[in-house]
């Protein structure tokens, strides 16, 4: 296969070896074929057509009942700052790659921003196979390039909120749970949105210092054994590690566990039991934690036990499960990283043509689509995908017009809002669909309108 690659051009002018991105690089975070389309359609007088793409799950992970969405505030920023500058036009020239490209596309490259509408479901909405998170309606050229980018944003954080909801469900309201696991994250840029995520999907605090005050939280965090190490090695003792620490920041968890656990709280129990100190919590991070947790309190009765240690919702319903006594658990690893969230962007409509793709196993819906839910005692009933152009019938609507011609149409939603969404979501759901073994997503109906359009398309 000849791939672009293969050539040798002069080198573009656009390096940058921190390899970091900001709001000026959105237009060109993108896969080349995105500008390769975008020419094509150029040449052939069709950039302008009126298009419209839909951003699905075709399925879910495996073991998931269902979805939270989430990302959309990051894609209207994109939406709203995408701009391709002088100085990006020049080195996609310098690539060579388009030596016979017609000189509109580098015009309109450099005249275009994004024109179109969003429709979306708001974030926080639980959401299922084959139901539209998004519908991008736009002159085809900018629907085509965003593609990427939307995928990269909805994907990543649909997945850490989907997991967030999850822990959230399985440990109960009353348990506080602490998102930290930048150091596991797959880039500094993810990890920003993995924590945004996590606390817009039910988690309390985020670890990560930039995230917490760029969304105007407070971080939240604990100790590292290199601590523990450094100060009972220079000073004399674990215990006086302790006690230097405290000191400093008596509102924090102390980590016990870096040399004897139940002899590190024997001792703190003496001084807590003296008088000496006042602990707000201890933090377990290895070992048998049901056994420990369970030794633990009774030296500490009264002391707040926070866990960490690659859990996820399994694990902590094992330890719930087992009489683990834990009140707080520290969320990294499994939390962002995990199932990826396989979401595709497809054309579904061309210059008012429904167009859908027939491929085994890729089969798409055609059409401008709608997600009517059905609500029973407050429970969800069931899901109709249906057209546009179809009534709710006791339904309620889910995706909403959340930008007109390329400007958004409200101001972005606070994490608490998106938060309280999510939990109202997942307290809608049968208990068939939130539950961790063999679950059981809500039923999807296709409505007889979009039924009869699927069989149109297919002879067409």
């Amino acid at each position: 296969m000849t791939t672009f690659l293969e050539k040798d051009h002069e080198k573009p002018s656009y390096e940058n070896p921190e390899l970091n991105i900001s709001s000026q690089d959105y237009s060109l975070l993108t896969d080349l074929y995105q500008l390769t389309m975008t020419a094509c359609y150029v040449g052939e007088g069709i950039e302008q057509k009126q298009s419209s793409f839909e951003l699905f799950v075709r399925h879910l992970p495996n073991g998931f009942g269902y979805l939270i969405a989430m990302g959309l505030a990051q894609a209207l920023e994109y939406l709203t700052k995408f701009r391709f500058n002088d100085g990006q036009i020049a080195a996609l020239r310098g690539t060579g790659i388009f030596t016979y490209t017609n000189e509109n596309f580098w015009q309109l490259l450099q005249q275009g921003c994004f024109t179109g509408d969003l429709w979306a479901v708001p974030e926080g909405t639980a959401v299922f196979a084959n139901e539209p998170l998004l519908r991008v309606e736009a002159p085809l050229w900018q629907a085509q390039i965003v593609e990427t980018y939307l995928l990269n944003t909805l994907n990543y954080q649909t997945l850490i909120a989907t997991k967030a909801a999850r822990l959230r469900d399985i440990a109960g309201e009353k348990a506080t749970l602490l998102e930290f696991g930048t150091r596991r994250a797959f880039s500094p840029q993810a990890s920003l949105w993995a924590a945004r995520a996590a606390l817009a999907g039910g988690l309390d605090a985020t670890s990560n210092v930039l995230a917490a005050l760029q969304l105007g939280q407070k971080p939240s965090g604990t100790m590292a054994h290199a601590l523990v190490m450094a100060l009972s090695a220079l000073e004399g003792s674990e215990e006086q590690a302790f006690t230097a620490f405290h000191q400093y920041f008596p509102d924090a968890p102390l980590l016990i566990d870096t040399y004897n656990t139940v002899a590190a709280a024997e001792k703190l129990a003496k001084k807590v039991n003296s008088g000496q100190m006042k602990l707000s919590g201890i933090r377990l991070d290895s070992g048998d934690l049901v056994s420990l947790s369970k030794q633990v309190r009774s030296l500490l009765p009264n002391i707040s036990i926070f866990a960490s240690g690659d859990l996820d919702e399994w694990e902590i319903s094992r330890l719930k499960r087992e009489g683990a006594e834990i009140d707080s658990y520290g969320l990294g690893t499994k939390l962002v990283t995990g199932s990826p969230i396989n979401g595709v962007y497809k054309l579904v409509d061309i210059d008012g043509i429904a167009v859908m793709k027939e491929s085994s196993g890729k089969l798409t819906y055609p059409g401008k689509k709608q997600i009517f839910r059905s609500f029973v005692d407050g429970k969800i009933e069931k899901d109709r995908l249906g057209l546009i152009t179809e009534k709710a019938e006791n339904s309620q609507p889910l995706l909403q017009l959340v930008m007109k011609a390329g400007k958004p149409l409200q101001a972005p939603e606070t994490l608490t809002k998106i938060r309280q969404r999510t939990q109202a979501s997942v307290a809608s759901l049968p208990e068939e669909t939130r539950r961790l073994e063999n679950p059981i997503s809500v039923k999807i109906e296709t409505s007889k309108t979009l039924q009869k359009l699927i069989e149109k398309t297919q002879r067409k």
